[in-house]
């Protein structure tokens, strides 16, 4: 047996390559400068979010900038020029397009709050009365989690027959059953759509809560509770002093993101009322859908678009700038 036999092969050399050829590890650096491999494995993700996110928003900015009604459909970069028109019909309040956008912001307004806090009030509720463990827990935070793992359409047109007027569960529960009503109820129309479409919200959302201040609370130590008990503090002292300051920045996050996708909640009117909510209803998502594809003004959906897009940056910026402060001076 040879020498060169026996030798041990190089480090980072390819036992089968031709001696000669370079290390492929090598080859690799040659065609990579250091520092760069970070940036390449980034570039996928860069080059979606450009195609999926910044340039359909660029493009619907510059449609609010021009009148592209159904006359342009065919020829959309034909559409005329038309500066703040869009801008200024949207404002003005003394017109009906204006009072109605005002109308729908104020819906919105009552009812992402609504959502926010009922949502955010039984998630905190079922992840306390969880957070001990006992027999059956895992079972019922899975019950919990249904709804938010529940396709977001089957849920919701489940409910919209739930609500039917003649053979719908809700009115044959509160009348037949629990005998609340003489009569059984429209819940699609008129003043009690609102109550149904911030049910179906508060259904949809609060597991979500509960999944997020549930995962907060496995962070919290166990001796925190045991030394707050030992000094005589009860269950409701030790879920203020303990639990709500120990979850704040959990709760930072949960409740704009709780904000944000109501705010722009889209699926659940939609699915309940179809492309025309009822008034009391008509939330902006709704509303800006209803002019851009009902009444065929894509220049007027895209700068009331636009104009939701500021107001929510502002909101969040708020926010967070708020929330900031506050843990600092913690």
């Amino acid at each position: 047996m040879t020498v060169s036999e026996t030798r041990p092969a190089e480090p980072g050399r390819d036992s089968t390559a031709p001696r000669g050829a370079a290390p492929r590890k090598a080859r690799f650096r040659g065609w990579v400068r250091p520092g760069w491999a970070p940036y390449l494995m980034v570039v996928p993700a860069i080059l979606l979010e450009l195609l999926i996110h910044i340039v359909p928003m660029l493009v619907g900015i510059w449609m609010s900038f021009v009148q592209l009604t159904q006359f342009f459909i065919a020829n959309w970069t034909a559409a005329p020029y038309a500066g703040l028109d869009n801008y200024k019909v949207a404002l003005d309040v003394n017109s009906p397009i204006g009072r109605d956008l005002l109308h729908s912001f104020s819906i919105t307004i009552v009812y992402t709050l609504v959502v926010v806090v009922f949502a955010w009030g039984l998630g905190m509720s079922a992840a306390l009365v969880l957070q001990r463990s006992f027999h059956g827990r895992g079972l019922l935070r899975t019950m919990f989690l249904v709804p938010y793992a529940l396709p977001i359409y089957a849920g919701v047109i489940t409910w919209s027959f739930m609500f039917q007027r003649d053979n719908g569960l809700v009115n044959h529960v509160l009348v037949d059953d629990l005998h609340l009503f003489h009569s059984t109820s429209f819940w699609l129309i008129g003043n009690k759509a609102f109550f149904s479409m911030a049910l179906v919200a508060i259904w949809r959302s609060w597991p979500f809560a509960f999944l997020m201040l549930t995962a907060g609370m496995q962070s919290i130590p166990t001796d925190l509770y045991d030394a707050a008990a030992v000094d005589g503090a009860g269950v409701w002292r030790q879920a203020r002093h303990i639990t709500l300051a120990m979850l704040r920045p959990v709760n930072v996050v949960l409740v704009l993101m709780l904000f944000l996708w109501t705010f722009n909640d889209f699926n659940t009117p939609f699915v309940l009322f179809g492309p025309t909510a009822p008034k009391a209803a008509d939330i902006i998502s709704i509303h800006i859908y209803s002019n851009s594809f009902v009444n065929w003004n894509f220049g007027l959906g895209s700068a009331m678009s636009v104009l939701l897009l500021l107001f929510l940056l502002v909101v969040t910026s708020l926010w967070l700038v708020i929330a900031g402060r506050r843990s600092r001076r913690v």
